[in-house]
């Protein structure tokens, strides 16, 4: 028992302490964030050929004999001033801008994305490339819409955009996917899943057993089918269903715009399929992974990873702090214990 009341004492310190932090911290970044509303996220780019190149020559150096290793270092440091003195006539490398996006339901990492495109637009030339490194299986119709239509911005500039995907494109993953001029896929990646699919609860006759009356009012015949607390009729089911078919053929039609050597009428039943047979039914064009692929455009281009850096909000990073800290204590009661 007093085992159980030192825990107790020390949990509760702990919980108040933590509240007075959080108080503080809260209103120090409520000051931060009315002075800094104005600032831009900061973009962050960083030359990944020279990092690839300079983990190369490490290794080349760690792992040669004491003997070769002064030779080496003597090579590889003339290498780097013969580089530096190339004439300036000299034709420069087209580049290749790495970009990341990682999906969620909401497809919220889109706001980034769409600034990280609108910045690539104003400097790459008709030799560069962007090549967008996906993951994604998929969630809201309007926001893997608009993800995609980003990314449509791309070629019509006139700039070669590949996709590479690494573990999933599915559903309106394949979506932004099918906008690219090359689609690179691991073996064992999930591809496709073009379909439509919406489902919700209903609590009707839960409220109806309760004698809770539930009440909607709508102008329009169609503004609402579906309800999560009302009856649901045979006419607002079909108009629903309607409904996700339209949104089927749209989708179904944007792939035939971009992927005309696409069977879509044999691939767009909701099935997926790993990297290998989504090459044979032509969803993907190349069965690679995105390291692969990227050391392969490192021979004829410079890598340049882009990202926008939003950082995270204030009480997220508390919230980790702060279940990191009852993780400790309740390890700190099993060892007492």
């Amino acid at each position: 028992m007093s085992i159980l009341a030192d825990v107790g004492a020390f949990a509760l310190k702990l919980v108040l302490i933590l509240a007075l932090v959080g108080a503080i911290v809260t209103l120090v970044a409520r000051g931060a964030r009315s002075r800094g509303d104005d600032q831009p996220a900061p973009l962050e780019i960083r030359a990944l050929h020279e990092q690839l190149r300079e983990r190369a020559e490490r290794i080349r150096l760690e792992t040669a004999s004491p003997a070769q290793r002064k030779a080496l270092r003597k090579t590889l440091k003339r290498k780097r001033k013969d580089e530096d003195k190339a004439p300036g006539g000299q034709k420069e490398r087209p580049r290749a801008f790495v970009l990341d996006f990682e999906g969620d339901l909401r497809a919220s990492a889109v706001s980034a994305l769409r600034e990280e495109i609108s910045a690539l637009l104003l400097v790459a030339g008709s030799g560069d490339e962007i090549v967008l490194r996906l993951e994604s299986p998929g969630g809201m119709v309007h926001g893997y819409g608009l993800a995609a239509s980003q990314l449509a911005r791309i070629g019509k500039r006139g700039i070669r955009l590949t996709v590479t995907v690494d573990k999933v494109a599915a559903s309106g993953g394949y979506m932004m996917a099918c906008v690219a001029d090359r689609i690179v896929a691991a073996p064992f990646a999930v591809i496709g899943s073009i379909g439509v699919v919406m489902q919700m609860p209903n609590f009707h006759r839960l409220l109806k057993r309760k004698e809770i009356d539930f009440e909607l009012l709508t102008a329009g015949e169609h503004k609402r089918t579906l309800t999560l607390f009302g009856e649901n009729s045979d006419a607002a089911r079909s108009k629903a269903l309607e409904e996700l078919e339209d949104t089927h053929t749209l989708f179904k039609d944007f792939i035939r715009d971009h992927r005309p050597q696409l069977d879509v009428d044999t691939v767009a039943n909701g099935e997926h399929w790993f990297g290998t047979r989504a090459a044979e039914l032509k969803l993907v064009d190349e069965l690679m992974t995105s390291d692969d692929y990227l050391m392969q455009r490192m021979e004829t281009h410079d890598l340049f990873g882009v990202r926008l850096r939003q950082p995270r909000p204030l009480m997220q990073r508390l919230a980790e702090r702060v279940s990191m800290a009852v993780q400790r204590v309740r390890e700190a009661a099993l060892l007492r214990a």
